[in-house]
């Protein structure tokens, strides 16, 4: 007597196989959207390489942006990092623990100029690789010398005043290099405020180009 199991058998088994990849499918779809759902939109720009800064430049973000480019270097040491400013300034230090940085890893870091890039968010913005640095059209952006206050005996007035002028220099010779003008030039200029439109930075050297609209294709459905 025939199996009147055996037709059936082997369709059951698939099915149940089928029933399986189906629901381990599901589950791991599950789980992507899970995690997107838990990653904040600063960790959907970090996985596209592309790091953001905002606001005054203090401490604790110039620390999160070095953590952010050191480990962007660790994922690739040779792929572009994405760095948009939009920034007042603020903090000499900080400012050039982040410059440091982008000097010191192997990836290229392109800079982009959103909105404004003044004080020591200029310097970021001109430190960007050679030919990777960009301003949005309606952009600003602006330089001058250091500024801050000082209080106490004379002899702690001095040191500090001549830090700052030690900044300034160094401050002055890290915008010519980048930008071409002479240091003398860049003292001048920064002197008071110094105001400078998207194509005013181009054509001084701080920034390579303006950013526009990318043309897509009619038949990119991408």
């Amino acid at each position: 007597m025939s199996d009147p199991f055996g037709s059936f058998s082997p369709q059951l088994a698939g099915g149940v196989d089928s029933i399986s990849d189906h629901r381990l499918a599901g589950s791991h779809a599950s789980q992507g959207y899970q995690r997107q759902r838990q990653m904040t939109l600063g960790d959907l720009l970090l996985e596209n390489r592309i790091v953001f800064m905002q606001g005054e430049i203090h401490y604790a973000n110039a620390n999160e942006i070095v953590m952010k480019l050191l480990y962007l270097q660790s994922e690739n040491r040779r792929k572009d990092i994405h760095f948009y400013i939009n920034s007042p300034g603020g903090s000499v230090t900080a400012t050039l623990a982040i410059y440091d940085t982008m000097q010191m890893v192997s990836c290229p870091v392109a800079t982009y100029c959103v909105g404004e890039a003044c004080s020591g968010a200029a310097v970021l913005l001109v430190g960007g690789a050679k030919g990777k640095r960009f301003c949005l059209p309606n952009s600003r952006v602006m330089m001058h010398q250091p500024m801050g206050g000082v209080s106490g005996q004379v002899s702690d007035i001095e040191i500090q005043a001549s830090e700052m002028f030690r900044y300034r220099d160094k401050l002055n010779q890290i915008i010519s290099e980048h930008s071409g003008k002479s240091v003398e030039q860049i003292a001048k200029d920064t002197d008071r405020d110094f105001f400078l439109s998207a194509e005013e930075a181009k054509a001084y050297g701080l920034v390579d180009d303006l950013l526009k609209k990318e043309e897509i294709p009619a038949d990119d459905e991408d």
